[in-house]
């Protein structure tokens, strides 16, 4: 089944809240190996001007996913998951995210198409805080390998 390009320009409702703890960003720190203070130390992201541990840039892509897989999941989507290979994903942060934040994310299906046989998904997600200010703009673009 070919995705479903009449999904192209849809938007999904806000996700979320999603309560950032202190612990996950540490954990994630730790698993990218980041030696970081302002990751994994709050007397130092405090030292920094931070009133908490900050995330790594890439961070964000854990909460981008929850959004996305309202797309995914969508049958209508055509978004066969066990064929989906990801292509590229993109960040620009507007403000750290840090721990204590509440986000909501919103995503956007920028463009759906078929190439060579394969579906290609980009999408959108952005993340706010709980005064709905920017956060960080995630990209992404996932291939779903065609049957041939």
């Amino acid at each position: 089944m070919p995705v479903n390009t009449d999904y192209a320009g849809r938007e999904y409702p806000p996700a979320g809240p999603f309560p950032v703890t202190r612990e996950e960003i540490v954990a994630f720190a730790e698993a990218l190996g980041s030696t970081n203070g302002a990751h994994l130390d709050p007397g130092t992201a405090r030292s920094l001007g931070h009133a908490d541990v900050v995330a790594p840039p890439t961070f964000a892509v854990r909460l981008a996913q929850r959004c996305e897989a309202q797309l995914v999941q969508d049958p209508e989507a055509g978004i066969d998951f066990s064929r989906v290979v990801h292509g590229e994903e993109g960040f620009t942060h507007h403000r750290p995210i840090v721990a204590g934040d509440v986000l909501t994310g919103t995503l956007h299906v920028d463009r759906m198409r078929e190439a060579g046989g394969h579906g290609m998904v980009s999408t959108r997600v952005e993340l706010t805080g709980a005064d709905g200010g920017p956060v960080t703009t995630v990209t992404s673009t996932i291939v779903v390998r065609g049957q041939g």
